[in-house]
């Protein structure tokens, strides 16, 4: 099946270990001081065991007591606002039922805060957002911290949410993982028409009302939103990184298959606890499966999110992985899949039409997938060429299709819908930033325009409504990086943005700050490090200023002079309305500390 493997991916996983032999031996020394043979509860004091397993029932706890059978610790982000995480709600018991069919235990170790972007998007509470991911990665560690737990494993869909769990995960790597997918909802309104609809509304052309019957024919039940945001993209991670069950990451929730996949994942966690050979997460996440990671996002046309989600997720494991690195995958790593914002189709057309298990075996076969790299499921990742079915009832798993069942969704490696992943680094006097071309049009991705320079992305929808938009530019929306403002997301410019693109308009977006795991036809040039409040160019941009934006050169250009930009003062903007209320006033200490967005732009992870 594997073909041999693809220079530049061998360079680039060369390099990154090379930069990461200090780091990650200082990780696995700390995996090695955790480790210990037998239960993690063996040798407990006899208060501390009575604590631990004091509500649960009597023979649970004769099993317990005998300190021979493992003990599952559960992390859910479990609640029932967020549509992807409704389906956690019954996960506990299932999970507890299924360890005792094989003579194991299982607890809800702890919860996690799980926040929904889809409800903050514009709102002040996006300014949590990005930083809940390295909440959620503590709340995991205190969960975890008990140390009762022989396995672990972890609940979890959405944006900020998986990494966070990543990253609290291996703060315990000498355990085992596995981590549960709840599945995508069924197909609703397209996504085609649902952003037909948003910029309607955005150009005054439909009803408020109307607005709102679309959105909610679109995001109408119980699964993760269908579009191949962060959310759907962190779930094609943690299959292509071995962490899910095979072919586990698009299977709709509420189907006796979705439940069958459940009761097997805890099978497995008890399992991996048992075996001499199982390798703890830490051990597992190496530097093959974080390139492998990378090369997913690159061929599926995955979230921007992750050129930041997952430099901090390798960190935690001792990984050092820059934007370079990204880029020079990028130029090898052909795009795949077409699921919107990249075409229209969503996950569940994806699914069908081969999903994960194609997926992963035409990567695989052209050398663009580490294939020696240990999983859940054993040694090799050809054990995830596969797809799940039930067969008389019970779980199996078949071959996955040899060919494309919609090859206007899913091709093979040698027929792609171009010839690299479509994420690019961009260089110039401005910084460095990212920038996703795979749904933006070879004729929008060169912009020469001159700049209109706002600091709040609710400017641009008033200089919208006021008709001074009307013409070629570049929206340079600043003070969005992490330390200005949490750094939220900017998704609500995209229908505005494209909607002056339609009527023939040449439009860019610079910006510190982040779009939204659906970005779209736009090109939009994001992540600019450094910030503005951390010395960035960007705060000396003056409304007219010329910049060229060049996509396929990966070059970002203000045409100003360097004396004048050495002469131009900086007014930095009255922030004071970012720092407080809704809880950002909890959140100063993590916006002081955040690393720049190419680092990850975490504020816990600087020592490592």
């Amino acid at each position: 099946m594997t073909s041999s493997i693809h220079a530049t991916l061998q360079a680039v996983t060369e390099r990154i270990q090379a930069r990461s032999q200090a780091s990650r031996q200082a990780y696995l020394d700390v995996l090695a001081q955790a480790k210990k043979p037998g239960p993690y509860r063996a040798g407990m004091g006899c208060a501390n065991a009575a604590h631990a397993y004091a509500a649960m029932p009597m023979q649970d706890k004769l099993m317990l007591r005998q300190e021979r059978q493992p003990n599952v610790g559960v992390i859910t982000a479990y609640n029932d606002m967020l549509s992807a995480h409704h389906p956690y709600e019954h996960y506990p018991e299932l999970i507890r039922h299924a360890a005792r069919q094989v003579n194991a235990t299982a607890q809800v170790a702890g919860g996690v805060p799980a926040m929904c972007d889809g409800v903050t998007q514009g709102e002040d509470g996006m300014e949590l957002s990005l930083f809940s991911r390295d909440v959620i990665a503590m709340a995991t560690a205190v969960g975890l911290s008990h140390n009762v737990f022989d396995a672990a494993m972890f609940l979890g869909v959405c944006d900020k949410i998986v990494p966070g769990l990543f990253i609290g995960a291996l703060q315990f790597g000498h355990l085992p993982a596995v981590f549960v997918p709840a599945g995508p909802m069924t197909s609703g309104l397209s996504n085609d028409e649902k952003s037909k609809v948003r910029q309607q509304y955005a150009q005054g052309l439909v009803s408020r009302e109307a607005l709102l019957a679309a959105e909610q024919a679109a995001y109408h039940g119980a699964g993760t939103c269908t579009f191949y945001g962060t959310a759907n993209s962190n779930q094609m991670l943690m299959e292509i990184m071995g962490l899910h069950l095979p072919g586990s990451s698009f299977i709709n929730p509420g189907t006796p298959l979705r439940e069958a996949l459940t009761r097997e994942a805890v099978h497995r966690a008890v399992a991996l606890s048992q075996s001499a050979d199982t390798h703890g997460m830490g051990y597992q996440i190496d530097a093959k499966v974080i390139v492998n990671g990378i090369v997913g996002l690159l061929a599926t046309g995955g979230s921007t999110n992750h050129t930041m989600h997952l430099i901090a997720m390798a960190r935690a494991a001792g990984w050092r992985v820059n934007w370079d690195d990204f880029s020079d995958l990028s130029a090898c790593v052909p795009l795949l899949a077409r699921v919107y914002p990249n075409g229209s189709a969503d996950v569940n057309h994806f699914q069908a039409a081969g999903g994960m298990g194609f997926l992963m075996a035409q990567l695989l076969q052209a050398g663009l997938l580490h294939e020696d790299v240990h999983t859940i499921m054993g040694h090799g990742l050809h054990r995830y060429t596969v797809e799940p079915c039930l067969d008389n009832g019970q779980l199996a798993w078949r071959n996955a299709p040899s060919e494309s069942l919609d090859a206007n969704v899913l091709r093979p490696a040698s027929h792609p819908f171009s010839a690299d992943g479509g994420l690019r680094v961009m260089h110039g006097n401005l910084g460095r930033s990212v920038v996703k071309v795979s749904a933006v049009k070879p004729e929008h991705r060169q912009v020469r325009a001159p700049a209109i320079v706002i600091n709040d992305q609710k400017e641009l929808a008033v200089l919208f409504k006021q008709g001074l938009l009307e013409r070629d530019f570049v929206a340079v929306v600043r003070y969005q990086g992490p330390q200005a403002n949490g750094m939220p997301e900017l998704h609500k410019l995209t229908p505005i943005l494209g909607s002056q693109q339609d009527k023939g308009f040449k439009v860019a977006l610079v910006t510190d700050g982040r779009m939204s795991g659906a970005s779209g036809k736009v090109p939009a040039a994001i992540h600019l490090s450094p910030e503005a409040l951390d010395g960035g160019l960007i705060a000396k941009v003056r409304d007219g200023d010329m910049i060229a934006l060049d996509c396929d050169q990966q070059q970002l250009t203000l045409e100003v002079s360097d004396v004048e930009l050495a002469a131009r003062e900086v007014v930095t903007p009255d922030l004071s309305r970012n720092q407080r209320g809704t809880g950002r006033d909890l959140f100063a200490l993590m916006r002081q500390h955040a690393a720049k967005a190419e680092e990850g732009a975490s504020p816990l992870l600087h020592h490592l």
